[in-house]
């Protein structure tokens, strides 16, 4: 029997707001920040800093400070999860004591990892979106995807989820600790890509991009020091990222979406290309390893730099490899109001939402516990909304 159930818990609602983490007017805060440009509410009261620069196709550094990052139209969110999660237990929740952490709201990275809002299993229970995509790439451990139009999946060690919300979805996100006999490490980006006007209502929808279909590019002659690239969207020279869903704003050819992750060698260089489109926003993150220079510009880890898109710009690596994180696209240039999980362009699309959730729950929860996991040996998969299944061996 399926249970239809509707969450109205917004600290579960307000699943991704690690910056909101022990405020109980969390969805008041947003709605009361819902006025302003997204890029406004994601730099208003946070902690950065615009940092010298040398050559204007960098104009401009910011220093990150607490997640989210900064993000620029047409991106809304960015985080970069790390956790180093013992062995798992019977249940693959963490085998370790949970003792004064903040279960429900647990963010502070006591031992070098978090709960978030699981209370057994680390992750994010069910929580709704409506508005707008979120692109989750798993860089390392599990994640097991449930959602409320019964569709489901398990996937890691590089794959990345791409889920469009669209008019309505709930979904859970939950890190399976498989691992009895050893560490679980699980490191994770996830990111928000706005939907524009027309689209912010088309039916909810995920692809799956499978770590074999991302391409990873390699530059670096012989017995040279390498980067390499890998392009979850965009293209670069003749060579494709795997297509969007459907109605992304990044299956649009002119809005030149690109999502690149880019590691580089100790004392690597890479000529990182002009973008196509000379309007995109354009920024590069460096979130590990040591420094790099882009285009003259000092760039520590903790830091991003925003380019100029209409030139190239060299990188440099210094003595310690690096790893960057490039979100870059054309702005949809539309008004953003935000109020938690919910993207829109007015007010008055904001209320609906709220409305239309309650009221449906976005399709109901039919699943029988908020945070679903997948038996510990289930190898990786997806089940679509459609019943189509993909398997990875």
């Amino acid at each position: 029997m399926k249970h239809l159930r509707r969450q109205r818990n917004w600290r579960e609602i307000n699943a991704f707001f690690p910056h909101s983490r022990g405020r109980e007017d969390t969805a008041a805060w947003a709605i009361g920040h819902g006025g302003l440009p997204l890029a406004a509410l994601a730099t208003d009261g946070r902690s950065f800093h615009r940092g010298a620069v040398s050559d204007d196709t960098v104009f401009e550094v910011l220093r990150l400070g607490n997640p989210p990052w900064v993000t620029f139209d047409p991106f809304l969110f960015c985080v970069h999860h790390l956790d180093r999660y013992p062995p798992g237990n019977e249940k693959m929740g963490p085998m370790a004591s949970l003792k004064g952490r903040n279960i429900g709201m647990d963010f502070e990275g006591i031992d070098g990892w978090r709960m978030y809002h699981g209370d057994e299993i680390p992750g994010f229970p069910r929580h709704p979106h409506r508005g707008f995509e979120t692109i989750t790439l798993a860089r390392q451990g599990y994640i097991d995807h449930s959602d409320s139009l019964g569709a489901t999946a398990r996937f890691g060690h590089g794959d990345c989820q791409w889920m469009t919300a669209g008019g309505g979805i709930v979904h859970s996100e939950m890190f399976p600790l498989v691992k009895r006999d050893a560490e679980n490490p699980t490191e994770l980006f996830q990111i928000w890509l706005n939907l524009p006007r027309e689209d912010k209502m088309v039916d909810p929808y995920f692809t799956m991009l499978w770590a074999d279909s991302i391409p990873e590019l390699v530059f670096g002659g012989e017995g040279e020091p390498k980067t390499k690239v890998s392009m979850i969207a965009g293209a670069l020279g003749d060579r494709p990222a795997p297509p969007p869903p459907p109605s992304s704003w990044a299956s649009r050819p002119e809005a030149d979406v690109a999502i690149w992750i880019i590691v580089l060698e100790a004392g690597a260089e890479w000529k990182l290309p002009a973008a196509k489109s000379p309007d995109a926003n354009r920024t590069l993150y460096c979130f590990e390893g040591g420094t790099v220079s882009v285009a003259g510009t000092e760039l520590a880890v903790g830091h991003a730099a925003r380019l100029r898109p209409d030139g190239e710009a060299t990188i440099e690596c210094g003595d310690a490899p690096a790893q960057l994180l490039m979100l870059q696209g054309r702005p949809i240039g539309e008004p953003v109001v935000q109020y938690g999980p919910f993207v829109m362009n007015a007010p008055g699309e904001i209320k609906a939402a709220i409305v239309d959730y309650q009221r449906t729950g976005f399709g109901g929860w039919p699943w029988d516990r908020d945070g679903p996991v997948h038996p510990r040996d289930k190898k990786r998969f997806a089940i679509h909304a459609d019943g189509r299944e993909e398997a990875v061996e």
